[in-house]
């Protein structure tokens, strides 16, 4: 789905993160990439956390606060993208499209203990990150005017990166407290 490159999108097209937005349009779509990004996220939190109860697993709350948070702030940053996306003047790309391209890249892998839920935590807000900071660095090397507030839009998508930059910190720090 997401690479430095670009992103492929099912018409053949590509959409490219590494270089300018050039229309609401694009915008749309990328912004929309990360809508469907978010809902992944959030999905696979949950997933992790009842995949975990289900067998019987006491979840320290470590965990289990590190996941509740996961899917909240995932939910949060989706209806802040959903409002740009709305103030857009760009036809949507249907969401089955996004989602077949966002869901390829994760799989459907089930982690083995707490180790496999925070590894793929850890990949999870890293690949949110990444998407994220390669999006605002396209948007600021862009001229185009967007029907959007640019600096409104560059303020939205730095918060999200910069709460993705702590979730990657968060889930490191588990991590390194349990070797």
């Amino acid at each position: 789905m997401y690479e430095r490159q670009g992103i492929a999108h099912s018409g053949g097209a590509v959409v490219s993160v590494g270089h300018r937005v050039t229309s609401d349009h694009q915008l749309a779509r990328l912004l929309q990439i990360g809508i469907v990004l978010e809902e992944v996220v959030e999905a696979r939190a949950y997933h992790h956390y009842q995949s975990l109860a289900d067998e019987d697993r006491e979840l320290d709350a470590e965990i289990e606060d590190l996941l509740e948070h996961a899917a909240e702030e995932s939910a949060e940053h989706r209806e802040r993208l959903e409002s740009i996306v709305d103030q857009l003047d760009a036809e949507s790309i249907p969401f089955e499209d996004i989602e077949t391209l966002v869901e390829a890249q994760y799989g459907k892998t089930k982690p083995d203990d707490f180790d496999g839920v925070l590894y793929d935590q850890l990949c999870n807000e890293e690949t949110a990150y990444k998407f994220y900071d390669d999006l605002i660095e396209a948007v600021d090397a862009s001229d185009t005017e967007f029907s959007v507030d640019r600096a409104e839009l560059l303020s939205l998508l730095t918060e999200i990166r910069d709460e993705e930059a702590e979730g990657v910190e968060a889930v490191t720090r588990i991590m390194e407290t349990r070797e």
